[in-house]
């Protein structure tokens, strides 16, 4: 994956209304990993786009009726299936973390990129969501200076009470194993042993 001009290639991209400026466009430092499905607990619909793109029907189903107005967003989701979608240039501030403070600077929003997982805090995730997070971290990693991967985490470690997500069955250890693969070991020197022909 390459990063252009702030949009991720060869992902589907849906752009919403809900961003606005970063009070500085070059402070890109922080990622926070989300999961969201719609309704709670189900996967597959198109009804996370809705929401990120103001469209969603409160009528289609009870749940929604609390939520139809929100104006939210993140800069990607990747579902169930590892497909990618983009809603918000990177450089640009996506509405997702709400009320929030990381290392003591609050309103991460102004600062971070959001990444919704398609899944609930007690599910547990797919080989495909990891591989294609950890694809679309490396990219970011590769674009953005101020990024490591020191400096990711989860929304419930800078919403704290108020937020659970990504959930105990994220499993950090095998994104971090993603991302630093151990070194390929060398190929074995063949010797002859006595016997061979």
């Amino acid at each position: 994956m390459i990063i252009d001009r702030h949009w991720l290639s060869g992902v589907t991209r849906l752009e919403s209304p809900n961003f606005d400026d970063r009070p500085g466009a070059d402070d890109i430092s922080l990622i926070v990993i989300h999961c969201i499905s719609l309704p709670p607990g189900e996967f597959g619909h198109p009804y996370i786009d809705q929401l990120f793109l103001n469209r969603l029907d409160a009528a289609a189903h009870p749940y929604f009726e609390s939520i139809h107005q929100l104006q939210v967003s993140a800069h990607l989701l990747i579902k169930r299936n590892g497909e990618i979608t983009q809603y918000v240039p990177f450089d640009k501030r996506a509405w997702h973390a709400g009320a929030s403070s990381y290392q003591g600077r609050e309103r991460c929003n102004e600062f971070s990129i959001g990444i919704e997982l398609e899944g609930t805090e007690t599910t547990a995730y797919t080989d495909a969501q990891y591989r294609q997070l950890a694809a679309a971290i490396t990219a970011l990693l590769e674009t953005y200076p101020k990024l490591s991967k020191q400096r990711i985490a989860g929304h419930s470690d800078i919403a704290p009470g108020r937020k659970t997500d990504p959930g105990a069955t994220f499993d950090w250890a095998k994104l971090r194993q993603l991302l630093d693969p151990p070194p390929a070991k060398p190929p074995q020197e063949y010797s002859p042993i006595e016997g061979d022909a």
